[in-house]
């Protein structure tokens, strides 16, 4: 009984600390959920987060970022597009950005398409209301299957950390691995 009014009280104070237990210090319970979390479109009583993910062609992930998953996919298009690192290649100013970036449906709005072309990159990115044949998906495809490669991963196929930047810390730790085994496997042929 007492503990649970200690636990109480730790959980008003705010910053994450220990509380005083009979033998030991006990971690105070903490809320669900956390910064960069939302409602779920999925399933509507929990809450979840969104990754997004930043391709080349053959698939190794350039950037990633986290949302909270009741945002809109649109917001975080430019966001992406600029947390993208240099890539060092052929002689001169290492290139920022890709020439082009295919998107789904969820990025189709013309401000963004414009915001696009200010940043120096082509946008083909799939219309709301159109068919899906339209041959899209041979080059979205690279995307979807890097999407899956992070979730091979347990700790990041669910969500178990409160804090959002620790989750980050392990999906940017995920992708590294990813390119790191992509390499691996590049030099052994």
């Amino acid at each position: 009984m007492a503990l649970a009014a200690r636990g109480r009280q730790a959980s008003q104070r705010g910053p994450p600390e220990l509380v005083p237990g009979r033998r030991r210090r006990l971690p105070y319970p903490r809320a669900k959920g956390g910064s960069k979390t939302g409602r779920s479109p999925v399933d509507r009583g929990r809450s979840g987060s969104k990754h997004h993910l930043v391709t080349d062609s053959t698939g190794i992930p350039l950037a990633v970022t986290l949302i909270g998953g009741n945002r809109n996919d649109i917001t975080q298009l430019i966001p992406l597009l600029q947390a993208v690192p240099p890539v060092r290649g052929k002689r001169g100013r290492p290139r920022r950005r890709p020439d082009v970036v295919f998107g789904d449906r969820g990025y189709d709005h013309d401000k963004y398409r414009w915001l696009v072309w200010g940043l120096g990159v082509k946008p083909v990115i799939a219309r709301r209301g159109t068919e899906h044949g339209s041959g899209l998906g041979t080059q979205r495809w690279v995307v979807e299957l890097a999407f899956a490669h992070p979730h091979w991963f347990r700790r990041l196929r669910i969500r178990w950390e409160i804090r959002d930047d620790l989750h980050e810390a392990f999906l940017t730790l995920g992708c590294a691995v990813i390119c790191w085994r992509r390499l691996k496997k590049a030099v052994l042929i």
